[in-house]
């Protein structure tokens, strides 16, 4: 084989079956879903009938689905809105949650009147939900808690339901970033005290582009991006059309096929580790690999050496895609806040491997093998 592709955490191929959609969708779905003519009244009802097919497998309301373009810009819709529509005067989030929510935090702590507060993290990633229940224990005004579903560098998860009960308890918004989860794990968020949370196409096999945001119906904020009456005057701006279709088909298949996919990625996931393990000495992993975490995603530590610090570029020159992330930083490596916060001081070299069911326990040989090559015995 030439290349081995391990950073499915970054994103995914996109399937066969959602190119097919999509193409039909471009040649048959031209017209402007907010015209009133039957091109427009066709392409509306393309963009509904997605939108019933993610409410499904979410167990929400249709009404509850906006389409937007990335997670990124849903997490960044749900924070600054919530300050500036819902009253919220304290977000509680981690140090380790992805950029788009934490550089947006940062930002809104920054333009005064909301406190900024981190809950605490246990060496393995986990929310010490002592310290959050103590937080929000204090009066301190309106509160929004953003918590990610499963981290992005290390897979380690919260459980939804328990924060969800927490900030239930304490009168606390509860928005969770779960663009790493959609279409891996079931939810059903009529049964779950969540009032946001986002999803990504690319990242279970759609288009990159496009993604939802779920708002509550009890939470309606105003619109992000003005504009025009567009998603049920939520978010202006003319609807991606091809890219929603492909979303939904991508959605639609994952969710048909999540315990075969899943089983399939466990295995692959544990053949690597017993495969490295029986290679190399003196491994380290990240997160919670044996426990509750995301199960397409190994963050390993490689042992500090020359060899181990350019280990990413001569992966890629070997045919190996994955990422990396370690506190220390080089040409290559410019380090992940993750490992950083977990653990400051480590010299280790991180690589995150990450899974797809298009991967096959032959690409975890391959991969072995080129690291046997990279690394010294």
């Amino acid at each position: 084989m030439e290349r081995v592709y391990f950073d499915n955490a970054a994103t995914t191929p996109i399937l066969e079956e959602v190119i097919e959609a999509m193409n039909r969708a471009m040649r048959e779905n031209y017209g402007n879903p907010s015209s009133i003519h039957r091109e427009g009244r066709t392409a509306r009802a393309t963009v509904e009938q997605a939108r019933k097919v993610v409410a499904k497998a979410l167990g929400a309301s249709i009404g509850e689905i906006f389409f937007t373009s990335c997670g990124t810009e849903s997490n960044n819709m749900v924070l600054k809105n919530a300050v500036r529509d819902l009253g919220v005067k304290r977000i509680i989030s981690s140090a380790i949650e992805h950029h788009c929510v934490l550089h947006t935090v940062e930002r809104i702590g920054k333009t005064g009147g909301v406190q900024i507060e981190q809950v605490k993290l246990n060496e393995e990633g986990h929310v010490d939900t002592a310290h959050l229940t103590d937080l929000l224990a204090q009066d301190k005004g309106k509160t929004l808690v953003s918590l990610m579903h499963a981290n992005n560098e290390i897979g380690t998860m919260i459980d939804l339901e328990e924060i969800g009960e927490i900030c239930k308890t304490y009168g606390a918004y509860f928005h969770s970033d779960t663009v790493q989860t959609i279409g891996y794990f079931p939810f059903d968020l009529s049964k779950m005290n969540i009032h946001f949370l986002s999803g990504s196409a690319h990242k279970f096999h759609g288009p990159k582009g496009a993604g939802f945001v779920y708002i509550n119906n009890d939470n309606i904020i105003e619109p992000y991006l003005d504009g025009g009456a567009q998603e049920r005057n939520m978010r202006g701006g003319t609807e991606n059309i091809y890219g929603i279709v492909g979303l939904a088909k991508a959605l639609e298949l994952a969710t048909a096929n999540m315990d075969e996919r899943g089983a399939k990625i466990k295995d692959i996931r544990d053949y690597l580790r017993r495969q490295l393990n029986a290679s190399f000495a003196d491994l380290t992993y990240n997160g919670d690999p044996e426990g509750r975490a995301h199960y397409k995603l190994l963050s390993v530590n490689f042992p500090p050496s020359e060899k181990a610090g350019l280990i990413l570029f001569n992966l890629d020159i070997a045919g190996v895609s994955v990422s990396g992330g370690s506190a220390c930083s080089s040409g290559i490596d410019t380090g992940s806040h993750v490992i950083a916060a977990l653990d400051p001081d480590s010299e280790r070299h991180t690589v995150r491997f990450s899974f797809s069911h298009l991967n096959s326990r032959e690409e975890v040989d391959f991969v072995v093998d080129k690291l046997k090559e990279i690394l010294p015995n």
